[in-house]
């Protein structure tokens, strides 16, 4: 029996890719989180968007214990079993009247996972409405192979190279809002994208990436934290942990993480196929 998703949101889950919302905790820890993020900021003197990417949790103790939170971890594992990985973390905040936006992208196009079993759990630091350009999803988009994704670079697509999905019917999108301290799931071959912030304050979600421990990196011995269970499999090295806020060695593995993917080093999927 599931945890605490309910049979038919299971079963929703894997037929189009995606269920919301859930609660996570109330509006004033969310608020602590977006202080810490806020905070960072300032001491940092820029966006956090530009940092806190790929394994944006080893900025800060609180992030990883965030990630840990029982009500997420128990909606994942009814998806994908007891045994559950982290391998990845990502902020994505927009401003008021933000011009940013996320194109329609499959995760699994760049995560460089086998078998395809990803979860993403995206939660609201803030509430994310329509209005603020809330995730929006491809209903039964998982289903199928990996699709060819334009690299564009767009300036304003929040996404590292732009990569974008050309010919999506935008008739067939389901918007996805959640308040603050809710979150959502899809599947990492779920199409998903954002649409720019019209409102005035800021929206603000951190997407954590679980994987069950039977899921390898497709190159290489990659790195990732045990959350849930046991790891019997062994496919990956664990991350160096935050001891403390910005702790330099947790915080060199975050930016060796972001820059090899933001610069090329990782393939796209449909082009590692079409390779071998």
């Amino acid at each position: 029996m599931p945890k605490v998703l309910t049979p038919e949101q299971v079963q929703h889950f894997h037929r189009e890719g995606y269920a919301f919302p859930f609660h996570a905790m109330d509006a004033q820890q969310a608020r602590q989180y977006r202080e810490l993020i806020e905070s960072y900021e300032r001491a940092a003197g820029h966006d956090a968007n530009r940092t806190l990417k790929i394994k944006g949790h080893l900025a800060f103790p609180a992030l990883v214990e965030l990630a840990r939170n029982p009500r997420i971890l128990d909606a994942v594992e009814d998806l994908i079993g007891p045994n559950i990985l982290l391998f990845g973390a990502s902020i994505f905040a927009k401003d008021p009247g933000d011009p940013r936006y996320v194109s329609w992208h499959q995760d699994s196009a760049y995560f460089g996972l086998s078998p395809h079993e990803e979860v993403t759990a995206w939660v609201g630091l803030t509430d994310a409405t329509e209005e603020n350009g809330c995730l929006r999803v491809l209903p039964g988009s998982h289903i199928g192979p990996d699709l060819r994704h334009e690299e564009t670079y767009a300036p304003d697509n929040m996404l590292a190279k732009g990569q974008t999905l050309v010919g999506i019917d935008e008739s067939k999108a389901v918007s996805m809002p959640v308040r603050a301290g809710e979150f959502s799931l899809h599947h990492e071959r779920t199409a998903h994208s954002s649409l720019p912030n019209r409102s005035k304050d800021r929206r603000i979600g951190f997407a954590f990436f679980y994987i069950p421990t039977h899921v390898k990196p497709v190159q290489g011995h990659g790195r990732a934290t045990l959350v849930r269970g046991v790891d019997d499999y062994g496919y990956w090295q664990p991350d160096d942990l935050p001891r403390m806020d910005l702790d330099p060695v947790s915080m060199r593995q975050l930016q060796q993480a972001w820059g090899s993917y933001k610069d090329g080093e990782i393939k796209q999927a449909a082009d590692m196929v079409a390779g071998s």
